[in-house]
């Protein structure tokens, strides 16, 4: 009797601690409107402060930029037309000496590659028109990991083109290199953190973009943008709609040399999770077929992935790669025939932060986490929104797997003002999924699983493409 009264007190110990580790932990989501929150007034301050000073810089960052100005005008004195744009592109192989953990599907918990199927780059296009640079960075990545973005902000200074105007983003391959990430979420999705996989692609960025200046030429530019519905599937919601454009911006250069940047939606997850070896998916053989045929140079980045997939056709991941490759290429073909480029097309780019309320990571549809077990778990680093325009194209990059279910409203917006809308994914921070507001109280991967900052993030961000649309007409 003395026992069982000895086991029922500390079986009633343990019940409390439980309970008091999880009140401590768990909480229920708030549901207030964004629209009454501090972190949307603090954007709609920042946004509504906006202004760019001839030439694209945006007034508030002038001194910032007055180094960097006054080194373009020193290096790029060969350059007489101030009026055009001057472009240079390259790319850097960043494949690592020994294999490494792979990013991207959690059940590998960050296995080692078994071998080097295709090799990973990273690829940069500088733009400046005597006045101002920026410069656009795609890497053979899942994401662009906020670690290296830290890293950036310091080793960037160094190429004369400060990280506010560098345009980021990734091809998203989930057959990638991993290790780069700290926290139990990010071990297990990419494997052992190590500091110098940090290191190794913040140097092959920063590499690429000053390879990029070395023969920076007057260009023109142009866009065009196809519906390839036959690609992309809304992997989510059967019921949903899709993203099915892609988007090209073609550079042609003096010297008679052609860039191809390429974007579209669909998830980069053909190789499948079975498959453990180095590659950039189909991404990789799309730059490769279209620099053997249609370019010179090209990059790819991914567009509003969330919710979007591929659609898979043929008996190996080999062969399913090609496929979607194949069909994207053939729609470059048809663009390239109706692209009208442009000598002196606007531009201009920013960097703002993006204000957020605190993160909500959900263990059921009404029940979240407390913002200190996500920090715990995720890391803490902060988040930004880059816009850049060329001509009539406006570029928006998240810090998501941004959904391509959002994208036709915006698009629709963009047109009114002139403008063509090309939305990319993973711009150097990342907060999860961002979908559409209809969808929150799903229990599915993309609304609960991977949403970590909302509710009410879908409409947000829309908002936030709105007034970025507003400043950058």
């Amino acid at each position: 009797m003395r026992f069982l009264k000895t086991l029922l007190k500390v079986l009633g110990g343990l019940l409390l601690l439980i309970v008091v580790l999880l009140a401590c932990m768990l909480t229920t989501v708030d549901d207030t409107p964004y629209q009454e929150m501090a972190y949307y007034k603090k954007w709609k301050k920042s946004v509504g402060n906006l202004q760019f000073a001839p030439g694209g810089v945006p007034l508030d960052s002038t001194t910032q930029f007055k180094d960097t100005n006054h080194q373009l005008r020193g290096e790029q004195s060969s350059i007489t037309n101030h009026n055009s744009l001057n472009v240079g592109w390259a790319k850097v192989n960043f494949t690592p000496k020994s294999p490494m953990p792979t990013a991207g599907y959690g059940v590998r918990r960050g296995a080692l590659y078994a071998s080097v199927h295709d090799s990973i780059y990273v690829r940069a296009v500088v733009i400046e028109n005597g006045t101002a640079k920026a410069a656009i960075v795609a890497a053979d990545l899942l994401i662009i990991p906020p670690a290296v973005t830290e890293q950036l902000k310091t080793k960037l200074k160094a190429t004369g083109i400060p990280f506010e105007q560098v345009y980021l983003g990734a091809t998203h391959s989930h057959n990638s290199m991993g290790g780069w990430s700290e926290g139990i979420v990010g071990k297990l999705f990419g494997g052992e953190f190590n500091e110098k996989n940090v290191t190794w692609i913040a140097d092959a960025i920063v590499k690429a973009v000053q390879l990029a200046q070395k023969n920076v030429q007057p260009a023109s530019i142009g866009y065009h943008e196809l519906a390839d519905t036959a690609r992309v599937r809304n992997r989510a919601f059967e019921d949903g709609t899709i993203d099915p454009y892609l988007r090209t911006i073609q550079f042609i250069r003096q010297d008679g040399q052609k860039a191809l940047l390429c974007s579209y939606a669909a998830h980069s997850t053909i190789t499948s999770s079975d498959n453990i070896v180095l590659s950039r998916d189909y991404p990789g053989v799309l730059v490769d077929s279209l620099e053997k045929g249609e370019a010179n140079f090209a990059l790819f980045m991914s567009g509003a992935v969330g919710s979007m997939g591929p659609k898979i056709e043929g008996e190996t991941d080999l062969i399913q790669v090609t496929a979607e490759a194949d069909s994207l290429e053939s729609d470059v073909q048809k663009q390239l025939t109706l692209i009208q480029t442009y000598q002196h097309p606007a531009f201009r780019m920013v960097t703002l932060p993006l204000p957020l309320r605190h993160p909500v990571p959900r263990v059921t549809t009404g029940l979240s986490m407390r913002p200190w077990v996500f920090r715990w778990a995720f890391g803490d680093y902060p988040n930004y929104v880059k816009a850049l325009r060329i001509g009539n194209v406006l570029m928006i990059g998240f810090p998501c797997d941004f959904s391509g279910e959002l994208v036709a409203e915006m698009s629709a917006y963009a047109e009114k003002k002139g403008l063509k809308l090309m939305v990319t994914s993973f711009n150097g921070g990342y907060i999860g999924y961002v979908t559409p507001d209809k969808y929150y109280s799903k229990d599915s991967y993309e609304t609960l699983t991977m949403n970590w900052f909302g509710p009410f993030n879908g409409a947000y961000f829309q908002e936030i493409a709105r007034d970025l649309i507003d400043k950058m007409s």
